[in-house]
């Protein structure tokens, strides 16, 4: 291991729950995240611990388990090519989203809310959105669905100025088995109140969640800028789960319940 060639990239002080993202371009390499110590350890040859592994796909994202000073180290030990890599900290994610799975919120899936033996939605998702986000997510994500069998609802639910909202998301409720909405700065942008979007996500009545936010660029204090109350529900963000993943979990959840 001594003497071995790697690319070393100094986190500096990082928080717990900071994404660290690795660009590779080339070969697959192996990607790992160290403190301090083990990045000693790891340059002179001894025994040490990591974060990562082994990456055939990009980007990769591994995440700060606790608080200290971090270090990436790519290496190509045990292949063959090469790779180049660039690196970003990603935007602080939002607490606990990846903590609770979705279904540990039964009301997410409509049939089980709104059981009516008459009811038979036309489509398994719908997608509300600002326009401005079709390209970056809505679409990969809209495609990552019906890959994985869905039938999905997102062209009319474009949200532009001058919508209503409410209206938008009810009319999708009532076509669809599970709601989505992508939050992100340009739909905070648009200027819907907090409280109508608050109020569809958690059902005033009986507190359950509806509507499942993806947070997509957009920072933990620019959520809670919005809506103090949106931070603490049950979420998934971009910056943590790849668009497949959270395509992968969505349908999982609803094909559980077919």
């Amino acid at each position: 291991m001594a003497g071995m060639q790697f690319t070393h990239y100094d986190l500096g002080q990082m928080e717990r729950g900071q994404i660290v993202e690795i660009t590779l371009s080339g070969s697959a390499a192996n990607v790992q995240l160290l403190d301090s110590s083990n990045l000693s350890n790891y340059k002179n040859g001894r025994n040490y611990r990591y974060i990562g592994g082994l990456a055939k796909k990009s980007p990769v994202r591994l995440q700060i388990p606790n608080n200290g000073h971090w270090h990436v180290a790519v290496d190509m030990r045990g292949l063959v090519g090469t790779v180049r890599s660039s690196i970003r900290v990603l935007p602080n994610p939002l607490p606990t989203l990846t903590e609770r799975p979705l279904s540990s919120i039964p009301s997410l899936v409509r049939n089980q809310i709104d059981r009516d033996d008459d009811f038979t939605p036309e489509y398994d998702v719908f997608i509300s959105h600002a326009s401005e986000d079709k390209d970056d997510i809505v679409r990969p994500l809209a495609h990552s669905l019906k890959d994985y069998g869905l039938k999905v609802w997102y062209d009319e639910f474009e949200l532009k100025i001058g919508d209503s909202l409410r209206r938008k998301i009810d009319k999708g409720l009532a076509n669809s088995r599970f709601g989505i909405v992508v939050l992100s700065r340009n739909f905070i942008g648009k200027g819907w109140a907090n409280y109508e979007l608050d109020g569809i996500i958690t059902r005033a009545v009986s507190g359950e969640q509806v509507i499942l936010p993806i947070w997509h660029n957009i920072t933990k204090k620019e959520v809670i800028d919005y809506s103090p109350s949106l931070a603490d529900k049950l979420a998934r963000n971009t910056a943590i789960n790849t668009v497949d993943e959270i395509a992968q979990e969505i349908a999982d959840l609803i094909n559980s319940h077919t």
